[in-house]
């Protein structure tokens, strides 16, 4: 073999060394890809079964009784879907009672919409659930929120304002970690309404009107 063949034998294995190293890298490549892929599939998955669990979790605990506006209808007061789960709508301002009302404790009162209560504990408001980072819970995260329902402290900090009546928290507060956890994920979904609920009233802050 003269040396003009052995040169060419040698380029021609380096050539297919070259190609074999090649294709392994493109295929190593695209392995990575496609676990990416998969990767993000999975977990998009089980978001959306977290949000579609936190939902249902939501409507059968009669959530949006209190914490969503309601258009009033002839046939009763029925869901704002455009305000979902946004509380007690600031625009209608602070509600009043009638001397009467105000002097009666064996009644706890509500707003039309059932939004605001008052009773004893002085005046509350329905909070503002959507992600909203001003008015909502937008900058809550997962543990704080978990940690309010589980103790009816506000941000769930030790010392803190408690939870405001009628929010049933000692029953939510029986859920499991992961129903929590879907529920909080399911309003992070919402959309971000801006609407900054009233802080609560004591009773002896109430307004009272002379009717």
């Amino acid at each position: 073999m003269n040396m003009k063949s052995k040169t060419l034998q040698i380029t021609v294995v380096v050539l297919s060394v070259i190609a074999v190293i090649a294709a392994c890298s493109e295929a190593s490549s695209n392995d990575k890809e496609t676990k990416k892929d998969d990767i993000s599939t999975i977990r998009k998955k089980e978001k959306d079964e977290l949000i579609a669990r936190g939902k249902y979790l939501v409507t059968i605990a009669l959530c949006h009784d209190c914490h969503s506006p309601k258009i009033m209808t002839a046939q009763g007061p029925i869901l704002d879907s455009s305000r979902l789960l946004s509380g007690f709508p600031v625009e209608n301002g602070i509600p009043t009672l009638s001397s009467a009302l105000a002097k009666d404790q064996n009644w706890v009162k509500m707003s039309q919409d059932v939004t605001a209560f008052a009773g004893p504990w002085g005046m509350s408001f329905a909070a503002n659930l959507t992600p909203d980072e001003a008015t909502g819970i937008g900058n809550w995260t997962e543990q704080v929120f978990i940690k309010t329902l589980r103790t009816g402290k506000h941000l769930g900090q030790e010392g803190g304002r408690p939870v405001m009546p009628p929010m049933p928290w000692e029953m939510v507060s029986k859920m499991t970690d992961e129903d929590l956890s879907s529920v909080y994920t399911y309003l992070m979904s919402l959309p971000a309404i801006n609407n900054r609920v009233p802080a609560p009233i004591p009773p002896n802050e109430i307004k009272i009107t002379k009717q």
